[in-house]
C-alpha cells in the first residue's frame, strides 16, 4: 500500500518571482513546475513522513506492531546525525522494539529502499517493511540561488512492502 503527504503552504512561481530573477513562464517551460508546497515552520520532516505513513499503514490494514522495520530516505533529517529520522518517525508512531534507519539518497532513495526491503523480505528477515522518502528542502533551500529554489519543496511519500504467499499477487 501507499500513502502521501503534501503541506497545505502553497508557494509559487509567482511568488518566486517576487524572490529572485525568474519568471513564471522561465520555471514552468524548464521544469514544468507550477507550484510547491511548503512545510509549516513548527513541521519536521519526521511529521510528513508520519503523515504520509499512517495513510499506507491504514491502506494496508495491518498494525503498527506488525511493522518490524522501518526505513527513511531523507536529504533533510530531523538531527544532523542521531537519531535517524526512521528512529523519530516509529517513535511518533508509537512503534517500540523495531529496526530503523535513514539513508541519504535523494531522488533515487525509493529504488534503493524497495531493493533492500526485498532483500530483508526475500530472506525471510522481516515481514512487514515501512518506506518513506520525506523531505523538507525549504529549510535547507538557497532561495537567493535562482538554479535550485524553483526546484524543491517539501512533503513525504510512503509505502508498506510486506510478504505474501500468493506469488501471483
Amino acid at each position: 500500500s501507499i500513502g502521501a503527504y503534501a503541506p497545505s503552504r502553497i508557494l509559487s512561481n509567482s511568488d518566486l518571482e517576487k524572490m529572485v530573477d525568474t519568471s513564471d513562464e522561465w520555471i514552468e517551460k524548464r521544469t514544468g513546475i507550477k507550484e510547491r508546497r511548503i512545510a509549516a515552520s513548527n513541521e519536521a520532516t519526521s511529521d510528513l513522513g508520519v503523515k504520509a505513513a499512517l495513510l499506507a499503514i491504514a491502506r494496508a490494514g495491518i498494525a503498527n506492531e506488525e511493522i518490524d522495520l522501518i526505513i527513511c530516505a531523507t536529504l533533510s533529517p530531523d538531527y544532523l546525525c542521531m537519531p535517524s529520522t526512521a528512529c523519530v518517525i516509529a517513535g511518533k508512531l508509537g512503534i517500540s522494539d523495531v529496526m530503523a534507519f535513514d539513508i541519504s539518497a535523494a531522488c533515487s532513495g525509493f529504488v534503493y529502499m524497495l531493493s533492500m526491503a526485498k532483500a530483508f523480505i526475500e530472506s525471510g528477515m522481516k515481514k512487514n517493511i515501512l518506506l518513506i522518502g520525506a523531505e523538507k528542502i525549504s529549510s535547507v533551500v538557497d532561495y537567493t540561488d535562482r538554479g535550485t529554489c524553483i526546484l524543491f519543496g517539501d512533503g513525504a511519500g510512503a509505502a508498506i512492502i510486506g510478504q505474501t504467499e500468493n506469488k501471483d499477487e
